[in-house]
């Protein structure tokens, strides 16, 4: 079991540059193809830029073509933890990590892509580390 991480709000915010303060810890959404890993076909582990928690593999990685990297499942389907969001006038499933609950992006399903389990964890860039394989 992943022992949780917990931090105050003035924690997270030394601890975080302002733009990743607000994408993690507000639920706030980086500009469309301004991330540095959209494109990136590195392979490795993408963990969590708060925690270090592992959330993604690039072997789960694919191109969607939204401006966000985006995979079809976790690494650990006890990595992230969904949640209804309402935001928007719309009904979305917000991603969060599952170690210290930060916002992640969003995920969505039914779009038609050809992967294993037809969703899109659509993931804010600035969420993440990218620690390559070796």
């Amino acid at each position: 079991m992943t022992t949780k991480v917990t931090k105050t709000e003035e924690e997270w915010r030394q601890q975080l540059s302002p733009e990743e303060y607000a994408v993690l810890r507000k639920a706030g959404t980086e500009r469309p193809w301004s991330g540095e890993y959209v494109e990136t076909k590195t392979e490795g582990v993408y963990r969590c830029r708060a925690c270090n928690a592992e959330l993604f593999r690039s072997n789960e990685k694919f191109d969607s073509h939204c401006g966000w990297p985006s995979f079809w499942e976790p690494g650990d389907s006890d990595a992230v933890t969904l949640l209804e969001d309402r935001s928007f006038g719309s009904v979305r499933t917000e991603v969060r990590c599952a170690t210290c609950d930060s916002h992640l992006g969003h995920v969505f399903t039914g779009e038609g892509y050809d992967t294993p389990t037809d969703a899109r964890y659509c993931i804010n860039s600035v969420c993440l580390t990218l620690e390559p394989a070796e």
